[in-house]
């Protein structure tokens, strides 16, 4: 029988194994738990955006990506890169780039290696590449830096802030929707007794960037954000320099903060900086 210190050494030790378990495994299956692609191939047209091509993006380690892309209507119209999330597929932001098609401006739509039945796998890394080849094919395409837009969503505003912070490269804008001061951070968050700040492999450290870029940043969140909760978007905009400016939505959380009218003040945005034209739209 065992004595109650021997017990007590044997539940530490059990525990002890668990945790060590438990950090291995999530050590290796990361990735799976930051992204969440799915396999379907949008088309434009599909999606009523008739006006939009499909078009193919090479990314600097040789991958073909696709895209889709509008010209804005004008030359000294915007164009807005948009950088989705973690989860999906090109063809669920089709509605949300509506508004921006329909005001002139250009959009290029992009999706992530590993998305969309595109090759590769997405990481960090990978992402930042395949977020370049965008900016580049724009760049070929005749457009100046000064008429480029960055819109990032969710973790897609961790490519956007690392493009922006580049000095070889300055934005007109940057707009980031539900953004975050690291992965690294929101994995504390999520598994606060395990080591993960050690273990992350994609850590997207968009707080320790952002104060490098000098265009002016929009930042949008929902308060009631469980996904990306809003003190880390805040914690971000903080850290940015000016002109920056942020829509904390009250009542929004994660994926509906255009139910809230995030396009209105994206639009508003972009209007008072000679980006788009019209007239203001009121805050």
């Amino acid at each position: 029988m065992l004595t109650l210190a021997e017990f007590t050494i044997y539940v530490l030790a059990c525990f002890a194994g668990l945790y060590i378990l438990v950090a291995i495994l999530i050590f290796f299956i990361q990735r799976r738990l930051m992204y969440f692609p799915n396999s379907i191939r949008a088309r434009p047209n599909s999606y009523g955006l008739d006006s939009m091509e499909e078009i193919h993006l090479i990314t600097d380690d040789g991958l073909t990506l696709t895209a889709w892309y509008q010209p804005p209507k004008e030359g000294d119209i915007c164009t807005i890169v948009y950088f989705h999330g973690n989860a999906g597929d090109i063809g669920m932001r089709a509605k949300k780039i509506m508004p921006y098609i329909k005001s002139g401006a250009g959009v290029l739509l992009t999706t992530w290696r590993g998305f969309s039945k595109n090759p590769g796998r997405p990481s960090e890394i990978g992402l930042y590449s395949d977020g370049l080849a965008a900016i580049n094919f724009l760049l070929t395409q005749g457009l100046s830096e000064d008429k480029i837009v960055l819109y990032g969503e969710s973790l897609g505003t961790g490519v956007a802030v690392e493009l922006a912070s580049n000095n070889n490269f300055s934005p007109a804008a940057v707009i980031l929707e539900a953004p975050f001061s690291s992965a690294a951070d929101i994995a504390a968050w999520r598994f606060p007794i395990l080591p993960v700040r050690k273990l992350i492999f994609d850590s997207f450290n968009s707080n320790k960037k952002i104060s490098e870029i000098n265009s002016p940043l929009l930042f949008l969140h929902g308060y009631k954000d469980q996904t990306i909760p809003i003190f880390f978007g805040y914690k971000l905009f903080m850290s940015a320099k000016k002109p920056k400016k942020s829509i904390f939505i009250e009542n929004a959380g994660h994926n509906d903060l255009y139910e809230y009218g995030a396009d209105i003040e994206v639009i508003s945005f972009l209007q008072k900086l000679g980006l788009i034209k019209g007239k203001e739209t009121p805050n």
